[in-house]
């Protein structure tokens, strides 16, 4: 164009916006001020409206000292989307200042404020906003039953859904929406039901909307048949049915028909991409999540944090460094390092592909820390065995105002445990009721077992197990796998066998107890009661899992499998090599070495 107005620069913003081209259009305003177009009330919408998008809250608020320089403040379409951009990049407070500033105002202005609080889980503040709206619309009742929806709070919803009824204000295909993923998020099979139920009563079952939450509930259920069903009778599939199907069938562990889907869908979306790369990893396979991440790159699909979040857990269970930096290096690019979600992934990452250092400083790198980043750091120090730094970081965490989870102390025993501090555990253990009131689950006793059996307190070992399984906090039998273990390091043969002979009655397909009481056996030197131990586990049909080991080399995992000889991999040969050799020296050692292993005793 030879001449580029505001209405021109508007047309483009605005559309790049709509279209959910964010990025595009924050550049696009950045080049419109430097042709020296003034924005007007419509160029400053589009672009809040682009930087709420992106969660951009550095953008969001220079836009907002070019509204007040550019006199806009007046401006109540303006004043909707700053409101709006503060809500959506979790800022209430600044928010309510705009509202508070803002002298005219509709129901978007009271509604953007309501979304503000309950974006951030501020419930008070937005009962308060609620009850105080001239007029409680529709979208003010969804807003309500949404943001209790995100935090599980099944019962609430419900309430408000009732509270709504008995209002003029009738529930929309939006609001049985938000009921049913509410009803999916907390797994609460009979209000979804009677969600679902109320759905077809009332005529909604054909709003396609409504008709996709009952996919996603049926999805997050397992119920496949059900979800494939609600799929099948939707008359004119949307984008998000495609999506809702692809995800019921990962969830189901079906990954090959979700790829059958992925590949009928006539558009593809990054939720599309996301759903299969989530959907891969958490079925072990995370070769191919990031075969289809990059994929993504290669059909320029713009990843969000959750595509990030997905690829980084595909890259912890490979425990693949180069891939995981290559992931890390599209974070910086694509600008979600400071995202929280995406900097707990790193953490998790850097420290199971075994670089402590990076995890670290990924952990350094997230600005608002919440308790999944403090124990994700927490989990990285103990499992590299660096239990006073890892001691250190619970300090600051708590420290910080943090307060532990259930998580964080199962992280802190199992520190303690393989680091023998049995003091300090002990002390951990105990403020877990006695200061943070959290109840003992089977994990905490099993760790608390598993440290004062390492260090040879077989007796309050068995106390604690004892104590805490008539307590019915430990009703499963890794108390005394755990037990039975200390058992055979410190050769207690006694009640290794009374031990062993419990877990072959309760779980007598579960391998773990017939191989830790031959172990017990062959350590006691008692050959035949480890030979019948064996013999017995065969009856039963009970097989061992061979033990397993990996390496990396040049960004290629190989496993090593024991009782196999795969000679595939160009560096297996020499590896086995190795091992024949090592072998042999352990069981021909030279007389200088017998010279120097009988000195030292």
């Amino acid at each position: 164009m030879p001449h580029r107005d505001a209405v021109a620069w508007n047309a483009m913003l605005s559309s790049y916006s709509q279209l959910g081209n964010h990025r595009e259009a924050l550049s696009l305003f950045h080049r419109m001020r430097i042709s020296n177009t003034k924005p007007d009330h419509f160029s400053f919408t589009a672009t809040l409206s682009a930087c709420a998008g992106l969660n951009n809250l550095q953008n969001g608020a220079k836009i907002h000292a070019l509204v007040i320089v550019f006199g806009y403040r007046c401006s109540l379409p303006v004043n909707n989307s700053l409101i709006d951009m503060y809500g959506k990049c979790f800022k209430p407070c600044s928010a309510s200042k705009v509202f508070q500033e803002t002298n005219e105002k509709n129901e978007v202005t009271w509604c953007s404020l309501l979304f503000a609080y309950t974006n951030t889980g501020q419930f008070n503040m937005a009962n308060e906003v609620f009850h105080t709206m001239p007029k409680r619309v529709t979208i003010s009742w969804n807003i309500m039953i949404v943001g209790h929806a995100k935090y599980r709070e099944i019962q609430l919803c419900l309430s408000l859904f009732r509270e709504m009824r008995e209002t003029s204000c009738a529930p929309d295909q939006w609001t049985l929406s938000a009921l049913m993923n509410a009803c999916g998020e907390s797994l609460e099979v009979s209000c979804g039901y009677m969600v679902h139920a109320f759905v077809i009563k009332t005529g909604w079952s054909a709003a396609v909307e409504a008709k996709n939450s009952i996919i996603s509930f049926y999805a997050k259920l397992g119920s496949q048949s059900d979800a494939i069903k609600e799929f099948e009778s939707i008359g004119m599939l949307s984008q998000v049915s495609w999506n809702a199907i692809i995800d019921a069938y990962m969830k189901t562990g079906d990954t090959r028909e979700a790829f059958n889907v992925f590949q009928r869908a006539p558009e593809k979306n990054v939720v599309s991409w996301t759903s299969m790369i989530t959907g891969y990893a958490r079925n072990g396979d995370g070769e191919q999540a990031l075969s289809f991440f990059v994929d993504m790159m290669r059909n320029c699909m713009c990843p969000d944090d959750f595509t990030f979040g997905a690829v980084l857990h595909a890259c912890s269970s490979l425990a693949v460094l180069g891939h995981g930096r290559m992931v890390h290096g599209c974070v910086i690019y694509y600008g979600f390092h400071a995202h929280v979600y995406v900097g707990n992934g790193l953490v998790n990452m850097y420290a199971k592909c075994g670089d402590i250092e990076g995890s670290s400083l990924a952990f350094s790198e997230i600005l608002d820390k919440d308790l999944v980043s403090w124990n994700a750091m927490l989990f990285g120090f103990g499992m590299h065995g660096l239990a006073s730094q890892a001691l250190q970081l619970y300090d600051h965490m708590v420290a910080s105002g943090t307060k532990p989870d259930k998580a964080t102390f199962i992280s802190l025993l199992i520190t303690c445990s393989h680091s023998g501090l049995v003091e300090k555990g002990r002390e951990i253990f105990e403020s877990m009721r006695s200061i943070y009131g959290l109840p003992y689950e089977m994990e905490h006793v099993s760790c608390m077992v598993d440290m004062l059996g390492r260090a040879g307190y077989l007796t309050e070992a068995k106390e604690q197990a004892n104590k805490h399984s008539e307590a019915g906090s430990a009703n499963n039998t890794s108390s005394r796998e755990a037990l039975l273990g200390a058992c055979t390091v410190h050769g207690n043969v006694e009640l290794g066998t009374h031990l062993g002979e419990d877990l072959k009655i309760l779980e007598p397909q579960k391998e773990m107890g017939f191989v830790l009481l031959s172990n017990l056996y062959c350590a006691s030197g008692k050959w035949k009661e480890a030979e019948m131990v064996r013999k017995a586990m065969a009856d039963q049909g009970v097989k061992k899992l061979p033990g397993c080991s990996w390496i990396e080399v040049r960004n290629e995992v190989t496993a090593f499998v024991a009782g196999t000889c795969n000679h595939s991999h160009p560096y297996m040969e020499e590896a086995y090599k190795m091992l024949h050799s090592l072998e042999f020296e352990m069981k021909n050692p030279s007389t200088k070495y017998q010279f120097c292993v009988f000195t030292t005793f």
